[in-house]
C-alpha cells in the first residue's frame, strides 16, 4: 500500500501520543487503531499492523528503563512464559473473531483499575511482598497475555495491575515489567497476524516511528518522576481509553 503525506503525518503523530501513554500507563491503541482503521479501512488489518509499532515501542521502551536500571529481570523473566502462551492463543483467535465484545467487556476492568487508583492509592505504591504464587502467576499473566494478543488495547492497565497489586513492584518498576512482557508476547503474536495476512508493514513501520519517540521519551521521565507522576498518568489514561471502547 502507500501512504501519503497526511496519513503519514498522522501516523507519526498518533503514534508518539500512544507510545508515550503505552509506556507510562496503557490503552495507547486507542489511538492508533481508529487511526489505522480510517487509513487501512479493515478493523482486523489494523489490529495486525499495530503490533509492528507496539513491538519496536517496548524495544525503546525497556532500553530507556533499562538505562535507568528499573527493570526488575528477576521478577519479570519467570512471568513471560504464560504471557506469551496466552498471546499466541489470543492472536489466533484475534485472527478469526471480530474483538468488539471483549472490547467491551475490557473497558468496565479498565474503569474498575481507574478506580482503584482514586479509592486505594496506597496499593499502588507498590513496593511490598507478592501476593500472588507461582501458579496464580501463570494463570493471571496466561490470561492477560491472551487478551493482549486478542486485542492489545488496555492491556498496559492488566500488567501494571498484576505486577503492582499482585507483584508488589512498584510503579515504575512496574512498568519497566509491563513493557518487557509485552515486547515478549508481541514478538510471538505478530507473525500470527503477519501469516493471516493481517499486516500492513509499511503503515506499521511509519507509526512505529512515532511509537518508540513516545516511549522513550516516557520512559526516562517515568524513571525520574516516580510514581506519583504515573499514578495521574495511569487514571488518566484509563478513563479516556474506557470511554473510547464504550463509546466510539
Amino acid at each position: 500500500m502507500e501512504l501519503d503525506l497526511v496519513a503519514g503525518l498522522l501516523l507519526v503523530l498518533g503514534g508518539a501520543a500512544a507510545g508515550f501513554i503505552n509506556t507510562v500507563a496503557g490503552g495507547g491503541s486507542a489511538i492508533t487503531l481508529p487511526v489505522l482503521v480510517e487509513i487501512l479501512g479493515d478493523p482486523l488489518m489494523a489490529n495486525g499492523t499495530n503490533r509492528v509499532a507496539i513491538l519496536l515501542q517496548n524495544a525503546v521502551g525497556v532500553a530507556g528503563f533499562q538505562k535507568g536500571k528499573a527493570v526488575p529481570w528477576k521478577v519479570a523473566l519467570p512471568l513471560i512464559p504464560p504471557a506469551v502462551i496466552g498471546a499466541l492463543a489470543g492472536s489466533w483467535t484475534a485472527t478469526r473473531i471480530d474483538p468488539d465484545t471483549m472490547e467491551v467487556v475490557f473497558a468496565f476492568v479498565i474503569v474498575g483499575v481507574a478506580a482503584s487508583v482514586l479509592i486505594s492509592p496506597k496499593r499502588w505504591e507498590g513496593g511490598g511482598d507478592p501476593r500472588l504464587g507461582p501458579w496464580g502467576n501463570a494463570i493471571v499473566f496466561a490470561v492477560i497475555g491472551f487478551y493482549g494478543g486478542f486485542v492489545q488495547a488496555g492491556v498496559g492497565f492488566l500488567l501494571l495491575a498484576g505486577l503492582v497489586i499482585g507483584g508488589g513492584l512498584t510503579l515504575v518498576t512496574g512498568n519497566a515489567a509491563k513493557v518487557l512482557l509485552v515486547l515478549a508476547f508481541t514478538a510471538v503474536a505478530l507473525p500470527v497476524f503477519l501469516f493471516a495476512g493481517q499486516v500492513a508493514l509499511l503503515a506499521g513501520l511509519v507509526l512505529a516511528v512515532g511509537n518508540m519517540s513516545g516511549a522513550w521519551i516516557a520512559s526516562r521521565l517515568a524513571v525520574e518522576k516516580g510514581a506519583g507522576w504515573i499514578r495521574w498518568v495511569l487514571v488518566a489514561a484509563a478513563l479516556a481509553a474506557a470511554a473510547r471502547m464504550l463509546l466510539r
